[in-house]
């Protein structure tokens, strides 16, 4: 393995977590998550639900650990920021993704990718089951800051995540119900 190229990868990944979560800060949340952050949360929940659905854990932890690895280059673009122009945000994070996973070898490389543009599109139960759990990650920090005193008015907008599995949705409902207690 190129030690050095590893050693680059990690170092741009790390960027990560310096880099705070546009939306959250947008809403006045101070010292905001990184997206670092959200994504550890969100592969701890994909493992959780994987597992609690027999799915491949594997496969769903990795798409939860480098689904956001482009902001590395992009920055943390809101959903508000892809809508205004589409295409170009996709040809800047597959840009950005080929140039982050360039560093590593070829095997590994197509591996991530593979496992990247798999979450991007959606078409597999784990794919799917990541993109709920980003949902909800951000559904579960919306709560907590919250209850920490934030802008509830300005937290609303993230209450309202589209899920797709029923019982990823229950557990999002739960959450509102609880914070709304």
């Amino acid at each position: 393995m190129d030690t050095d190229g590893l050693i680059d990868f990690i170092a741009e990944a790390g960027k990560l977590k310096r880099l705070p979560r546009t939306g959250w800060v947008e809403s006045g949340v101070p010292d905001p998550e990184s997206v670092a952050d959200h994504s550890f949360r969100v592969a701890l929940i994909a493992l959780v639900l994987a597992d609690e659905r027999g799915f491949d854990s594997l496969k769903a932890v990795k798409m939860a650990l480098i689904h956001d690895l482009a902001e590395a280059e992009t920055g943390d673009l809101t959903p508000t920021q892809k809508d205004a122009d589409p295409a170009a945000a996709k040809r800047a994070e597959d840009a950005a993704m080929g140039r982050l996973l360039d560093k590593l070898p070829t095997a590994i490389r197509a591996s991530y990718l593979s496992a990247w543009r798999e979450f991007s599109e959606a078409k597999t139960e784990e794919a799917r089951l990541v993109r709920d759990a980003d949902k909800l990650e951000m559904v579960i920090q919306a709560s907590e800051y919250q209850k920490a005193g934030g802008d509830k008015p300005r937290l609303m907008r993230f209450w309202h995540a589209e899920i797709v599995g029923d019982d990823t949705r229950r557990i999002r409902d739960s959450i509102r119900s609880r914070s709304q207690a």
